[in-house]
């Protein structure tokens, strides 16, 4: 039997005066890594935000079979770890500093870090190849840098649930190709990863895909299903292409060649 992680029901929200969800209904496996995808404005971020408890929304969110809205703080802190778009954190914090945050919600009040949490955040920052780095201040590093100590902050939580808002921003294929291990490596050890990724072909690694468009949900199934190939390619108006190359299920644009040939 599936269990599940987490789960929505007549979810919406609004950005300034105007409706972004429109009543989106949506259980999400544990265990599993989900892909949210779809075309700009489709409502992404602002699901996964909503997912998260940084969002007002109507409807309920249900965290690992409890209530969101209900949950102590650092309960959820500890249970459901976080990486936004585009965050920042004080340049003069020095890269250990940065993925000791992540250690917060299971420190006492004004306690120093115990062995686990420099244990934590050691795995964390070898994980994302940011541990020669820590003692370099945050302001030093490039954006794909950054990204990465980010990153080790939000895997020194040690959650059961991360949820990840574009993660590959500033990130070189090598460093893609990094995160995709350790996603894969998360979900070996039971844990449930929910990502908001543009870069569809990468999207298609995990196990489920969320579809979105204008606020709603279209689709949701395994990446593997031709289904969920049809529905991924009818959100963007036909124009990409799922293929198999070899194991794996890549995207590409649908060219149409003019008539008469090319010149």
């Amino acid at each position: 039997m599936t269990t599940i992680a987490i789960k929505a029901q007549s979810i919406r929200a609004s950005l300034g005066q105007v409706e972004v969800l429109h009543g989106i209904d949506m259980a999400l496996p544990s265990g599993r890594w989900t892909s949210i995808v779809g075309p700009n404005g489709a409502g992404k971020s602002t699901l996964l935000k909503v997912l998260a408890g940084l969002l007002a929304h109507s409807g309920a969110v249900t965290l690992l079979g409890q209530p969101l809205a209900t949950m102590a703080g650092r309960r959820r802190a500890q249970q459901l770890a976080w990486l936004g778009q585009s965050e920042t954190s004080g340049d003069d914090l020095t890269v250990l500093d940065v993925a000791m945050l992540g250690r917060l919600p299971h420190q006492p009040w004004l306690a120093a870090p115990s062995a686990a949490d420099s244990a934590a955040v050691e795995q964390a920052l070898r994980a994302t190849q940011a541990w020669d780095w820590r003692a370099r201040s945050l302001g030093q590093l490039s954006g794909g840098e950054r990204q990465r100590v980010l990153l080790a902050r939000a895997l020194a939580v040690q959650a059961q649930v991360l949820l990840m808002d574009e993660p590959l921003a500033n990130l070189d294929p090598p460093h893609q190709a990094d995160w995709l291990a350790v996603v894969r490596e998360l979900v070996g050890q039971g844990k449930t990863v929910v990502s908001v990724l543009h870069e569809i072909s990468m999207a298609l690694h995990a196990d489920e895909m969320v579809i979105m468009a204008n606020g709603r949900v279209t689709h949701q199934g395994a990446c593997v299903e031709s289904a969920t190939h049809r529905a991924l390619e009818a959100v963007f108006d036909h124009r990409i292409a799922i293929h198999a190359l070899g194991s794996q299920w890549v995207a590409l644009p649908r060219l149409e060649v003019p008539i008469g040939g090319i010149n």
